[in-house]
């Protein structure tokens, strides 16, 4: 554990800003994961769905003067947050994605621990797999995806977007790191793939979308999806049907968040306990959902 850090029992004010955000686990992942190292933390929610680049400026100054520590960003204003901070980490400014923001001597500096999270959720899948993967969405959470997968070295990346300058874009800044290029089609970044990773918010509930045809899913292929609600996403049912390894977005959802905690804090959280609190959200929200 780094000595680095708020002392026991010091008050912790994190957040997350976003829309729609009332499904997130966040706030029990990190309360839990401050109260196992002593702290008293608050994880406070900030649903504010159409704000333009005013109305996140003022919500990021509410953040600077009210005494958070820092917040996570998510869809859809990863991207959106990027000019209005003070710094950037070197890889969120690489991307021009931020989904977590430090508080610090009154600057507000961006990271991306999408990135991290994820690289450290999918590398035991690329060490089983072949090195060809398709990422669809350049997104936020999609450039985060591409760059993780970049970063370990991924030979054969393919990224798809239904928006086309989205996908040149992502391709292009990854040029630099090796074999990135856009996709003219799903179909086109599927062929020959041994890997598939959804990074959009398809098959978020309520929404029951796939961002893939059932009929491109096989066996030899591993799926992976950035959504956590519901843990099996269409997408991930579709694909165990036809035999392929799946990852769902729990693993994605703890380790972003415990790296951004750390980044909050300076301690290391227990993945364990943040784990722990994760499936109590979802298991509590599946009864829920079935009861209904």
């Amino acid at each position: 554990m780094s000595k680095r850090g708020p002392a026991a029992s010091k008050k912790l004010l994190t957040g997350l800003i976003g829309a729609p955000i009332a499904h997130s686990a966040s706030p029990a992942m990190h309360e839990r994961a401050a109260e196992a190292l002593g702290l008293r933390g608050h994880y406070q929610l900030i649903e504010v769905a159409g704000a333009d680049a005013t109305g996140l400026s003022m919500m990021l100054e509410g953040v600077r003067r009210l005494g958070f520590a820092g917040v996570n960003v998510t869809f859809p204003y990863k991207e959106a947050v990027v000019p209005l901070l003070d710094a950037l980490a070197p890889g969120a400014a690489a991307m021009g994605a931020v989904n977590t923001v430090v508080v610090k001597d009154g600057r507000l500096t961006g990271h991306n621990t999408d990135t991290t999270g994820f690289a450290r959720a999918v590398a035991p899948l690329l060490a089983q797999s072949g090195n060809a993967v398709a990422v669809i969405g350049a997104g936020g959470v999609g450039k985060a995806i591409a760059f993780a997968l970049a970063s370990l070295d991924v030979a054969d990346l393919r990224i798809f977007d239904s928006e086309t300058a989205r996908a040149e874009k992502l391709a292009a800044l990854l040029a630099k790191q090796g074999g990135a290029r856009m996709a003219a089609s799903i179909e086109d970044a599927l062929e020959g793939a041994s890997g598939l990773v959804n990074g959009t918010p398809v098959g978020m509930l309520p929404n029951r979308g796939m961002p893939v045809p059932a009929a491109l899913l096989h066996d030899k292929l591993w799926v992976a999806d950035a959504v956590y609600s519901p843990l099996i996403t269409p997408l991930l049912a579709a694909a165990q049907a036809k035999g392929a390894r799946i990852m769902t977005g729990r693993e994605l959802a703890i380790y972003q968040a415990a790296d951004a905690f750390e980044l909050f804090t300076g301690l290391a959280p227990s993945t364990e306990v943040m784990g722990e609190a994760f499936d109590e959200v979802m298991a509590a929200r599946s009864s829920a959902y079935h009861a209904a």
